[in-house]
């Protein structure tokens, strides 16, 4: 594969990464499988929008789903992607805090 390619299909990856909602989807996600109706009581967010961001998150390969009985089981399809989403998180949190630093540095002088 090129190595276009593969960076097209990583700024895809990204992109459907690149919304809050799918984001915390995939944090509570990431103890466990949950049904749409277990994510809406959890996130608070109406059913048909939490069903919207599954799809496009299936669709991307990003969960998958596992139907029993009648219920349909959403979960993480590859634990890497928790990771990456958690290594994001902790650059973001090291960089408020710094902000928070200099702020605080700016206003004791």
């Amino acid at each position: 594969m090129k190595q276009k390619r593969l960076f097209e299909l990583h700024a895809e990856v990204c992109k459907t990464l690149s919304n809050p909602v799918r984001l915390r989807i995939i944090n509570e996600l990431q103890d466990g499988e949950m049904t749409v109706g277990a994510l809406v009581k959890k996130l608070g967010i109406r059913q048909a929008h939490i069903s919207q961001h599954l799809a496009m998150l299936r669709q991307r390969g990003v969960v998958k789903a596992r139907r029993d009985g009648l219920n349909i089981y959403y979960g993480i399809s590859n634990p890497k992607i928790v990771k990456a989403c958690s290594l994001i998180r902790e650059v973001l949190l090291e960089q408020l805090q710094k902000d928070q630093r200099i702020m605080a540095e700016i206003r004791n002088e």
